[in-house]
């Protein structure tokens, strides 16, 4: 059985969701879906525990890097693909072709990340109506 990224970077992404509203509280209040998204991608996309992109690996194991990659050529591919490389993947090494895809597919795992996360999110977004106004005494 291979390794599923789909499921690996939405598990990765609700725990940063997580880990992002409860550091950001105060700046994601009041806050528009869209632009937290747009946040959420921002902060995910050089964020080692989500694409491994800022140092270069996610897994700092080659070899763990190869066991994920092993029946997901394809996917590599599509990645390769997408972000218009011609470069040599199996040159580059197992490590950055497994950020390659994890980047490919962050996304959508923050997509469905946020699908399976909506009810915290919209209490996050929601707390700012909710805080009391200041009494004049």
């Amino acid at each position: 059985m291979s390794y599923n990224y789909h499921d690996a970077i939405k598990e990765d992404c609700e725990t940063a969701i997580k880990e992002y509203l409860d550091y950001h509280k105060d700046e994601v209040k009041g806050m528009s879906k869209e632009t937290l998204t747009e946040k959420f991608h921002d902060a995910f996309w050089i964020d080692d525990s989500v694409t491994g992109n800022a140092s270069g690996s996610y897994t700092f194991s080659s070899y763990e890097a190869e066991q994920n990659l092993a029946g997901n050529w394809d996917l590599l591919g599509e990645a390769m693909s997408e972000f218009c490389c011609e470069c040599d993947a199996i040159a580059k090494g197992a490590e950055w072709a497994d950020v390659t895809i994890r980047c490919y597919l962050l996304d959508e795992g923050i997509e469905k990340a946020m699908e399976e996360l909506e009810e915290l999110i919209d209490s996050a977004i929601e707390e700012s109506e909710e805080e009391p106004e200041e009494s004049e005494a």
